[in-house]
């Protein structure tokens, strides 16, 4: 590949998806370095004061300071662009960085947004807690019903916000019939994908206007850094995007963009491998636990439409006990699998939403999300997995399952 291949679009757009993972957005310095090079600055400096001004003023190219530019981070961006098949892309410091930046940047006071309920924690808040604060108004429907979003509609509505699948309930949101509508009514959509990424499901596809990411998730799939990424057209990114992310700096950093980078080039192989393992391990829990929300089997509610956009089933299902006292006991039995409250992770983990991830969710608004007390979220990694079985057999026997 030459020093800049990985940049050149006209290029890079007809790779495959996998090719893209690897190489997509590289952009080499004159030593020829295989690997992305990592740029440890803050600042750059400027041959003459004019080169400065210019810079400044959008007519030369170059960086300027790193909460906007910084070469390693731009190199993450393209390659997530690239794969979402986006105009542009801005990388950010965390997940919530990111949706919080894709709804504020658009929303002024006096707007309104229609949500699905079915939300990470954190992004129940922005709907029920931060918006308000500015007056901003949401209404949080059935997201599996995209009839909901279309009777929630006020002349002052915005956008519609949703994940698919939903966490941690794996609702499955008809991604065309709901942005079909957003269009029809000149609405934008903002989708959470994190637990797809762009290997398993391209939400743009249907008509998303905007993807945000918790790229800490499958992206990075390790463990290892917080990061984030909201991807749209070239104009929402410049126009609308890059003005508040300039002046409130949810900035990552390089070093955790190139930890992401390498992520990426082994996402095709990781969501795919990861996804076998999910369905053989919810194949054995469905004989043993009272309910399963597992997109990949028949006896999900929407099995067929999650199929029918998704690549593979993904790595996350829930599954539910008869209360919080059997949940924990299962959890407190488990030898290999961790207690996490974290996802995308190559290592197997689960959690407990109502006592972890929600826990800042009002009761009432946890279960008219369909998170029960006795819900358990379990992120399937990399382990073999008929280990996985035997660990959760063992915990199920321990906790009187």
């Amino acid at each position: 590949m030459k020093r800049n291949t990985g940049q050149d679009r006209s290029i890079t757009r007809h790779w495959r998806p996998a090719t893209q993972a690897v190489r997509g957005g590289t952009a080499r310095s004159e030593w020829g370095e295989t690997s992305e090079a990592m740029f440890l600055t803050s600042g750059y400096a400027y041959d003459c004061a004019g080169d400065a001004a210019a810079r400044f003023a959008g007519d030369q190219q170059g960086m300027t300071y790193s909460r906007l530019q910084n070469p390693t981070v731009e190199m993450l961006e393209q390659r997530i662009a690239l794969m979402e098949g986006a105009d542009a892309c801005r990388a950010t410091a965390s997940g919530m960085a990111a949706m919080t930046a894709a709804l504020l940047c658009q929303l002024e006071t006096g707007d309104h947004i229609v949500a699905g309920r079915a939300l990470f924690g954190s992004c129940r808040w922005l709907t029920d807690t931060l918006l308000p604060k500015f007056g901003i108004s949401a209404t949080n429907v059935d997201a599996r019903d995209p009839q909901a979003f279309k009777d929630a509609i006020r002349p002052e509505t915005k956008l519609f916000f949703f994940e698919t699948p939903a966490n941690p309930t794996m609702d499955i949101v008809d991604l065309k019939a709901v942005c079909d509508i957003a269009k029809e009514n000149g609405l934008l959509t903002v989708v959470d994908n994190a637990f797809a990424t762009s290997a398993l499901q391209r939400p743009m596809e249907f008509g998303a206007d905007v993807v945000a990411y918790s790229a800490t998730k499958m992206m990075d799939g390790q463990g290892r850094v917080l990061a984030g990424a909201v991807c749209g057209s070239e104009s929402f990114i410049n126009d609308v995007l890059l003005p508040f992310h300039r002046n409130t700096g949810p900035t990552l950093s390089a070093f955790n963009a190139w930890v992401v980078l390498k992520g990426l080039e082994t996402l095709d192989l990781r969501i795919r491998r990861q996804s076998e393992n999910s369905l053989k391990v919810g194949e054995f829990l469905e004989t043993r636990v009272p309910r399963i929300l597992h997109p990949g089997l028949k006896s999900h509610p929407q099995h067929d439409l999650a199929m029918a956009q998704m690549a593979a089933c993904g790595s996350i299902f829930s599954f539910e006990v008869a209360d919080r006292k059997q949940a924990h006991a299962l959890l407190d039995a488990l030898q290999l699998i961790d207690i996490s409250n974290n996802i995308g992770d190559s290592r197997s983990l689960m959690t407990h939403p109502a006592s972890t991830t929600h826990s800042g969710v009002a009761e009432d608004k946890r279960i008219e999300m369909g998170i029960s007390e006795g819900m358990l979220r379990f992120n399937v990694g990399l382990e073999d997995p008929q280990d996985l079985i035997e660990d959760i057999d063992q915990a199920l026997t321990k906790a009187g399952l």
